[in-house]
């Protein structure tokens, strides 16, 4: 439990270090550019992780805009003002769950893989977050629909596990498997205006396993399985034993995986 009284069921030392990884710019700026980032922007990261979203979404608003990155972490806003510092960004740690005047107003704010572990929360956030967004102004969230559960190939026992832990997770972690699915009632809801939604794969992982994505979903699994408190009595070896069974499952070119991944972009009304 952190300053904020907020548990992070994927807190490592190297949880900065996966999300870095994990970002891929190209998706970043792809997704940016159809939710309707422009050049001169002033934009709000918020969740910014290691920075490198921020980062990306700072060199697409240009020298005459403007980006700051927030996040829950000191150790994240550390690492990204190590590694993602540039003219026109500030990182800040703070909680999105409580007031945001103080970081002032923005023509474009993006949420993306944040509301997941937020599930009870989640509505209210993304109220308290449109309320620093300008008249007119652009909201983007993007998030994970059946996170984590989307997988062929696997034994009936660690399937049953993975379900298992999830809905473990959900109550004691807050997490939401099933966050991306939300977005667009949410929006709708808020009364938000030209509202629009685009559903696509992501982390479709098949044959030859890239080292990204095996350190991605093991680290998911080992921190996920360990923090969830399941007891594995399948499992010889409890938790280990779980962990090598999706390793092994994770590493074998027959596994296929993916999740679908939700995007909704609408514009706050003008009055």
């Amino acid at each position: 439990m952190d300053q904020h009284g907020y548990r992070y069921m994927m807190e490592s030392e190297e949880e900065a270090v996966r999300l870095d990884l994990k970002t891929d710019p190209e998706e970043v700026e792809k997704q940016a550019l159809w939710a309707g980032i422009q050049p001169g922007m002033r934009i709000a990261d918020l969740g910014c992780g290691s920075g490198k979203t921020t980062f990306v979404l700072n060199k697409l608003v240009g020298p005459s805009g403007s980006t700051v990155g927030i996040d829950i972490s000191q150790q994240r806003i550390g690492y990204a003002e190590s590694h993602y510092r540039h003219a026109g960004i500030e990182y800040i740690c703070q909680d999105i769950r409580q007031p945001l005047d103080n970081l002032g107003m923005f023509d474009f704010v993006w949420m993306r893989f944040v509301l997941e572990y937020y599930r009870q929360d989640s509505f209210d956030i993304v109220k308290n977050i449109s309320r620093i967004l300008k008249p007119g102004g652009i909201l983007c969230l993007i998030d994970l629909d059946c996170n984590c559960l989307r997988h062929y190939g696997h034994s009936r026992r660690l399937d049953k596990y993975l379900k298992e832990f999830m809905e473990i997770l959900e109550n004691k972690f807050d997490f939401d498997p099933y966050a991306g699915i939300k977005l667009y009632s949410y929006l709708y809801d808020l009364e938000f205006q030209d509202i629009d939604v685009d559903v696509t794969a992501h982390n479709v992982i098949y044959g030859e396993l890239k080292e990204v994505d095996n350190f991605n979903f093991t680290k998911k699994a080992e921190m996920a399985a360990r923090n969830s408190g399941c007891r594995f009595q399948d499992y010889e070896n409890g938790h280990e034993g779980f962990f090598k069974e999706f390793t092994d499952f994770f590493k074998d070119f027959r596994r296929f995986t993916y999740s679908p991944l939700i995007s909704c972009r609408g514009v706050k009304p003008l009055s």
